[in-house]
């Protein structure tokens, strides 16, 4: 029997192509995101390339909106199996302008410009709301549907700054760090129903989200995407298919006894000590 899939934030770029992979393999896919037209659009992707996949706006901070997806999801597809919590992000008010604080830095007017005592606290509350609270609540709503069977699992998006933080990006690398955290807990939390639970933990992926820090508008890298390039052993960015055959293992029955791991997927960044 066909197992079903729930993919939060499957309509970026990451967990798109994670939900045609899964599709690929025989699963229903379920497609959630904020965005219903980015949702749908990825869903009709998938059905035109012969898959079965379905289009679910759903707001990953509410639980009310989850259950209302989750109820659609049921009738379409039937109980869920597995559950990729994908949505995520960062946020400009959780930033510093700079990656090393200095006392000239309190003199700069510049508009934009943060030290770390001008972060402000609701933009940190939404970095960690989305990435962890946003990871809660569907866990919440669609592990239910898991209990009392085989062969289920949920997989969450980590970062490979859980384990060590990037510099200028406190809560994004925190709110991280906790989704790693929770995984394990998780993991250990839901052994006893054969529930497994674990993590992929990207290294640097272009995405829209990150395009403008990493590269110039002619495609050619920042400092900053020069610096990530150099301290990479691969000498690359990663590419969104890079984290298809981790998510197929982690998904399948090949890893029957993999519970509570983080997997870094960086191309080497995270074992790379600079020298």
């Amino acid at each position: 029997m066909s197992k079903v899939v729930v993919l939060t934030g499957a309509g970026g770029v990451l967990c798109s192509t994670l939900a045609k992979a899964l599709a690929k393999e025989g699963r229903k896919v379920a497609v959630l995101d904020l965005r219903k037209e980015a949702a749908d659009k990825v869903a009709n992707e998938i059905k035109n390339d012969g898959g079965e996949a379905l289009g679910v706006a759903a707001d990953v901070l509410k639980k009310e909106s989850l259950e209302i997806a989750k109820k659609e999801i049921n009738e379409a597809f039937g109980s869920v199996d597995i559950l990729v919590n994908g949505a995520g992000g960062n946020h400009p008010l959780g930033t510093t302008s700079n990656p090393h604080f200095s006392k000239e830095d309190l003199e700069n007017k510049a508009e934009g410009f943060k030290t770390f005592f001008d972060l402000d606290s609701e933009g940190i509350q939404f970095v960690f709301n989305l990435n962890f609270i946003g990871t809660l609540l569907p866990t919440q709503v669609f592990a239910k549907d898991m209990v009392g069977k085989q062969g289920c699992s949920i997989l969450n998006i980590s970062s490979m700054n859980a384990f060590t933080p990037l510099t200028k990006i406190p809560a994004y690398s925190g709110a991280k760090a906790a989704v790693s955290n929770f995984t394990q807990w998780l993991a250990v939390h839901f052994s006893k129903e054969g529930i497994r639970v674990n993590a992929l933990a990207p290294g640097f992926f272009l995405t829209e989200q990150n395009r403008t820090l990493l590269t110039q508008t002619d495609g050619s890298l920042t400092e900053r995407g020069t610096t990530i390039i150099n301290q990479t052993p691969m000498g690359r960015f990663g590419e969104p298919e890079d984290l298809i055959g981790t998510t197929l293992w982690l998904c399948g029955e090949g890893a029957s006894f993999v519970t509570g791991v983080v997997v870094p997927i960086d191309g080497g960044f995270s074992a790379f000590s600079g020298v």
